[in-house]
């Protein structure tokens, strides 16, 4: 009996002849994130994560991959390793200094009446 398979989606296919992968592939390709701008929206948003090559090959699958139904009109895509963040854990003495600079928040400001939308 010949051994069958499904494997992407295009019905069973005889196995004869076919060798065995040696495991599973892994590629040292860097890991990129990508962020879409939608039509409606003016802020790019994190939608996800990809392995690429290079720029212009995760510029392309993130096209792809992320904007398939026409819901982007800019594409971002950012190298992880290139990604300075805070971390949660810091969050309290990061943020901080913010907290004693009272001047910058409007609460001593008078604001005349005849000044709309405020």
């Amino acid at each position: 009996m010949t051994e069958l398979t499904a494997e992407g989606g295009h019905g069973a296919v005889p196995l004869e002849g076919v060798p065995a992968a040696p495991g599973p592939i892994k590629h040292d390709w860097p890991l990129y994130e990508v962020f879409v701008r939608g039509k409606r929206g003016l802020n790019h948003v994190h939608v996800g994560s990809l392995h690429a090559a290079d720029d212009r090959m995760a510029l392309h699958h993130a096209r792809d991959l992320y904007t398939r139904r026409n819901e982007g009109v800019s594409i971002w895509v950012v190298r992880a390793a290139d990604i300075t963040a805070s971390s949660p854990d810091e969050k309290d003495p990061f943020f901080a200094p913010s907290g004693d600079k009272v001047y910058r928040h409007p609460t001593f400001y008078d604001i005349p009446e005849e000044v709309p939308h405020i």
